[in-house]
């Protein structure tokens, strides 16, 4: 997506954005909106409830759990890296049904985070670290994936999956 294009799909997934995405016929319905601690605790309830939320949105098994995980990574990613473990910054999750979609929008209060400076997870140097394949597996995981940087410097996500025909 170019920046232009992760605006616009922000700005429709954002609550009360003059151009948003959602009206009468389909509506933007906030399932989840919390100020999460920057603590791993969070982020463990916080992929349980967004996998029982897909699920009762209809989304099959896998893609609930695929959901869930996608979830964990972005906060583990908001937590460790965007907000350090600090128990003075929060991370705001929100999770938002449009019609047969679920967004997801989730924010640290760090220092921001710019992708293209990430090292390919793929490379034959980077096939055993510990970290850097969150994002890869968000992106594999989930139909539309966003990442900005806030207005106040940290890092926001957005993630969109949509259920699939016939459900």
């Amino acid at each position: 997506m170019t920046s232009t294009q992760s605006l616009e799909y922000l700005s429709g997934f954002l609550p009360g954005h003059k151009h948003a995405m959602h009206n009468a016929d389909n509506p933007l319905v906030t399932i989840v909106d919390q100020q999460l601690e920057s603590t791993l605790d969070s982020v463990d309830a916080s992929e349980d409830r967004a996998k029982v939320l897909a699920s009762g949105m209809g989304f099959p098994e896998e893609d609930a759990y695929q959901i869930g995980y996608a979830v964990r990574e972005a906060l583990v990613n908001a937590v460790v890296h965007g907000n350090r473990y600090s128990a003075n910054k929060a991370v705001h999750f929100v999770m938002s049904r449009v019609g047969g979609s679920l967004h997801i929008m989730i924010e640290d209060e760090g220092r921001g985070f710019d992708p293209e400076e990430q090292a390919d997870p793929l490379a034959n140097e980077n096939l055993l670290n510990q970290s850097g394949r969150g994002i890869m597996i968000i992106r594999a995981f989930m139909d539309d994936f966003v990442i900005e940087k806030t207005e106040r410097g940290g890092t926001r996500v957005v993630m969109k999956k949509s259920l699939p025909p016939g459900t």
